[in-house]
């Protein structure tokens, strides 16, 4: 089975970027205007704006569960630096525990995996699953699941 969110991140990239440059250009007309007080609430709107996105911390995710190992890729959907593309691979039978922390009445939802290794345990760093619909994150939590009954 593979999930992937690419439809709803291409979605939530463009609103973001369209809304922040209405803001940038509305911030800069009140400036060329003499408006500098509501250029500077324009400013914490902007603020607010991105805290949203970096809070929210929305992923492209791709979750794969084929030919006997688990494949997870991921990159934030928005960050002012340059990409960081990540990825975690591991066969399904090292698979120990897996942490799902829902937040902000779950529309936010980390997943953290727990594997067997050679020198014991390893947990892998959150993932944030915000970017994926609630059914891919209930299929994603159902696969992961019924790995770790076998």
């Amino acid at each position: 089975m593979t999930i992937s969110n690419t439809e709803k991140v291409s979605k939530i990239k463009k609103i973001f970027y369209l809304v922040s440059i209405v803001i940038a250009l509305g911030i800069l007309a009140l400036f060329l205007l003499d408006h500098v007080l509501y250029a500077l609430a324009g400013l914490g709107v902007f603020s607010c704006w991105y805290l949203y996105f970096h809070v929210a911390d929305y992923q492209y995710i791709e979750f794969s569960d084929d030919n006997n190992k688990i494949v997870l890729k991921y990159y934030k959907v928005v960050s002012l630096g340059g990409k960081s593309y990540n990825s975690i691979e591991f066969p399904k039978y090292r698979l120990r525990k897996i942490y799902f922390e829902n937040s902000f009445f779950g529309k936010l939802s980390d997943l953290t995996l727990i594997i067997k290794t050679n020198r014991g345990t390893a947990e892998y760093p959150s993932v944030s699953l915000a970017g994926l619909n609630f059914e891919d994150r209930k299929r994603i939590q159902e696969s992961l699941n019924s790995i770790l009954k076998t």
